[in-house]
């Protein structure tokens, strides 16, 4: 990475010298020497351990990709790893056969899905490197009416999903922001300030277009990994496999037969990922496959807390409180939702991955017209547009949504079934953008976006059973 922002200084020279001069100290401080930094803090817990002959270091994107297909349950599989940037790959193809993964093809710095999404955070006035699901929850708002402009101007798009980046439009290799004055100046506006100005159809509208340009770079990709390599499965990560949208048109074109996503797509997956290679590749150990079944365990990785830990907590900071028995637990809290309650549900180990899946989640009755907004301005104190995911039982998913397989993590959209639909009027389709967000399109609207999809959570009763237990109950 080092490396890689020289090359880009010296490429661009003189300018971004106010960029280089903020970088350059923590660089020749501490990043420089992180292994021994490791190392000697490693020493204090284990002092009569080798750190300094153990300590292995994995590619950025070679962790993504391990991330993706050890736990998976293919034994053969393609690895699509998109995100910002690593070292210097930005996109990458991997091939994975049972304790073997090879990286074949990569696109590099500064040419990048990744930070062409972030660039668009940017000037929609959202926080780069975590607004991004915002512009993902914004888009279905409004019309892709530049995604011409943007294919025309900015990224030009190859046959295969390969692309390029025309670098006079971004500020991100060499300044302190995302993009220029020649970006606004081709969408007619200026950045959006987050604390001043109001979303507007247009900010929709270009959150709708860089969405449209995502999905169709993404198809694209996907369909010249199948044709060139035969694959019949693909795995996805990095953070653009976090884009649920982009992932649910994977699957509703049918390209490969299954797809399968690492929970934790970003950069906290990369630890996973890291572990799992230097287990498999580089110390040569055996791979277990279970068809069907992946090896995340629900991704309920995190910390667990015994009753009699979370009683004492409780009590120490004078709360007050019922133990109830499992059956009434579950029994409780299904009255508790259908009465439209809002509940906050802490059981068994937390999530790893930025999503809730019923380990730390906050629930409500996805019946309730009022619910969405209710838990985004009262609850969760975000932006109201922002959409709700639904939990439903594996067994039942067709029944409620476009889908036939598995979506136990939350990063697949897909379409409300159409006899659960109801048409919106001409009046109602008139409305401005987030106005639609009151008028309700389902028979579960708290859940159903203004384009009729949802991003839906498969719960298995294996990996869940509590929740699994508490949504049969409701």
């Amino acid at each position: 990475k080092f490396e890689r922002l020289l090359e880009t200084y010296m490429s661009f020279a003189p300018r971004g010298f106010t960029s280089f001069r903020a970088a350059m100290p923590l660089w020749l401080k501490e990043k420089l020497f992180q292994k021994d930094l490791l190392a000697k803090e490693l020493k204090k817990m284990a002092p009569g351990f080798d750190w300094m002959g153990k300590l292995l270091f994995s590619e950025h994107h070679m962790s993504h990709a391990a991330s993706a297909f050890f736990p998976s349950p293919f034994e053969e599989a393609a690895v699509l790893t998109m995100d910002g940037v690593g070292e210097w790959a930005t996109t990458s193809l991997a091939m994975g056969s049972g304790n073997r993964l090879e990286v074949h093809r990569e696109l590099h710095f500064p040419h990048s899905l990744g930070l062409l999404y972030s660039a668009f955070t940017y000037y929609t006035g959202f926080k780069v490197n975590s607004g991004e699901y915002k512009v993902m929850g914004l888009a279905p708002y409004g019309d892709p009416k530049y995604a011409g402009l943007i294919l025309d101007k900015i990224v030009d798009v190859k046959e295969d999903g390969t692309f390029w980046l025309d670098q006079s439009y971004f500020d991100y290799c060499t300044g302190l922001t995302m993009t220029n004055d020649r970006f606004a100046a081709l969408f007619g506006q200026k950045v959006r300030r987050a604390d001043k100005d109001p979303l507007t159809q247009f900010h929709m509208d270009i959150a709708a277009s860089v969405q449209a340009v995502t999905e169709h770079i993404v198809l694209r990709l996907a369909r010249s990994i199948r044709k060139e390599t035969g694959a019949r499965n693909l795995c996805l990560a990095g953070g653009v496999a976090l884009n649920c949208v982009a992932n649910g048109k994977i699957v509703a074109e049918g390209i490969f037969d299954d797809i399968w996503i690492q929970p934790a797509a970003g950069d906290a997956g990369g630890a996973l990922g890291a572990a799992l290679a230097a287990y498999h590749i580089n110390r040569g150990q055996p791979r277990a496959v279970t068809p069907g079944k992946d090896a995340m365990k629900g991704s309920y990785l995190g910390p667990v807390f015994a009753q009699a830990d979370i009683e004492a907590r409780l009590k120490a900071a004078g709360a007050r409180f019922t133990v109830l028995s499992d059956d009434d637990l579950i029994a409780e809290t299904a009255k508790a939702l259908a009465e439209e309650k809002a509940v906050g549900w802490m059981q068994g180990r937390m999530e790893f991955g930025p999503r809730a899946l019923g380990g730390r989640s906050i629930l409500g009755d996805p019946r309730s017209p009022t619910m969405q907004k209710l838990l985004n301005l009262k609850v969760k104190y975000r932006e109201s547009f922002r959409p709700f995911a639904p939990s439903v039982l594996r067994e039942d998913v067709a029944t409620w949504f476009d889908l036939e397989g598995d979506s136990p993590y939350m990063l697949l959209v897909a379409p409300v079934r159409g006899e659960h639909r109801r048409a919106m009027t001409d009046e109602e389709q008139a409305l401005f953008g987030i106005d639609k967000l009151n008028v309700p399109r389902s028979s579960i609207p708290a859940v159903t976006h203004v384009d009729y999809s949802a991003r839906i959570q498969t719960v298995h009763a294996d990996t869940n059973p509590r929740y699994h237990a508490l949504i049969s109950a409701f």
